[in-house]
């Protein structure tokens, strides 16, 4: 039998409750860093009305101060309580935290107002973290997979789009030409793609019987065309929610690879061990 330390055993500890939901303690971390990532997003869109920051701006900024400690404690945690601290500090998720807790410290150090501005939208990356947080729901592996399988559909869906734009964006211009507001090629093409969404800025519209005709052909394939993309999803969705194995909540306290099965003995992506709870 293997002797567990007490450093390790609170490393193991802590692991669970920053990277696992199989726990109480882990669920609670994930909501109440969840709502402090919601709190923040509503400080720096606040910071950036000018009366709510004249008015507030030493609250806002004792809270923005506030907030950054805390992320920057967690940040400093989950470095520590795994055992490959690269794989976090290089992850996507690993580079948007360090991302977005980093600006309040460069305001210490560039006081110009042009740097910070474009400091304080860096701060809006917290808002990714909510993908992360989203898997205790136990539904989001599921759709990130449905949204990676259906991506080669996807792109020749989008390609056939774009073909019958450029077609339908060509066959304007001839029919109005510039006297009606189609200047060019480019410009039909975006009037079609605008009409096309369903979007209609209505900056340009054909004037003539037959153009009008068109516009509304083009109009009547935009609603068929919006179903598309999400038939394709759903399908793949209900796929893979009919096939998928149940999410065991924990990470590997190696490299911090979600579990994906409650009887894995072994991490799918290092190999390394799992301790049984």
């Amino acid at each position: 039998m293997t002797d567990v330390t007490p450093h390790s055993d609170w490393k193991r500890k802590l692991h669970e409750v920053i990277y696992g939901t199989h726990t109480p303690a882990g669920k609670i971390f994930d909501i109440a860093l969840l709502v402090l990532i919601v709190y923040s997003i509503i400080i720096v869109m606040l910071e950036s009305v000018p009366r709510f920051d004249v008015k507030y701006h030493s609250f806002l900024n004792i809270s923005e101060w506030v907030v950054t400690i805390l992320f920057s404690i967690e940040y400093i945690l989950r470095i520590i309580c795994i055992n490959k601290p690269r794989k976090y500090i290089f992850s996507f998720f690993g580079i948007v935290d360090f991302l977005s807790t980093i600006p309040k410290y460069l305001a210490l150090f560039f006081v110009g107002s042009q740097y910070l501005t474009a400091f304080r939208a860096l701060r809006l990356l917290r808002v990714f973290r909510i993908l992360k947080l989203a898997r205790f729901v136990g539904e989001s592996n599921n759709l990130i997979k449905a949204l990676r399988d259906s991506r080669a559909k996807i792109m020749v869906f989008v390609f056939f789009v774009l073909v019958v734009s450029v077609l339908l964006g060509t066959l304007m211009y001839i029919v109005e030409g510039p006297e009606h507001g189609f200047n060019s090629i480019p410009h039909s093409v975006y009037w079609t793609i605008v009409t096309l969404t369903t979007v209609g800025y209505g900056d340009i519209s054909p004037q003539t019987s037959l153009g009008q005709s068109i516009a509304t052909l083009i109009m009547i394939i935009g609603y068929g065309i919006i179903a598309v993309p999400t038939g394709i999803v759903s399908a793949q969705y209900a796929s893979k929610k009919e096939g998928s194995n149940n999410v065991d909540g924990r990470s590997c306290p190696n490299c911090g690879a979600e579990i994906k099965r409650e009887d894995a003995d072994y991490c799918r992506k290092c190999g390394h061990k799992l301790e049984e709870d």
